[in-house]
């Protein structure tokens, strides 16, 4: 993972998204392509991600309305029942969002330390 940003209700997915790479553009300078989902779609999110970072944007469409496993975007959704294990995160108990993203880093951490020692 690159970061997290742990925004409010009715901030804008793809502001938060450009934050994320902007803090974390010197991680992502050899990252080509960054799958987003139909939520990021648009020519200037794409040109965002090119100019800060030099990656191309490649949106991940969903074709039918039947449930169907999306090629990439399966790798974040299984991410977010992983997170949903820990029983701070099922919900939105924290009242601030630092919290919220140090809980998220804190069981990351806690499953990669787990799949290490094993």
């Amino acid at each position: 993972m690159v970061g997290v940003l742990v925004t409010e209700g009715n901030a804008p997915e793809r502001l938060g998204a450009a934050t994320v790479i902007l803090e974390h553009r010197k991680e992502l300078s050899d990252t080509e392509v960054i799958w987003v989902d139909g939520g990021y779609s648009g020519q200037n999110f794409a040109r965002v991600g090119r100019q800060i970072c030099g990656a191309g944007v490649e949106v991940i469409k969903r074709i039918n309305k039947a449930f169907e496993i999306l090629p990439k975007r399966w790798v974040v959704e299984r991410t977010f029942g992983w997170l949903n294990r820990y029983r701070r995160l099922s919900k939105d108990y924290e009242t601030h969002v630092e919290n919220s993203e140090a809980m998220i880093y804190g069981s990351l951490i806690r499953l990669m330390v787990r799949r290490f020692a094993v």
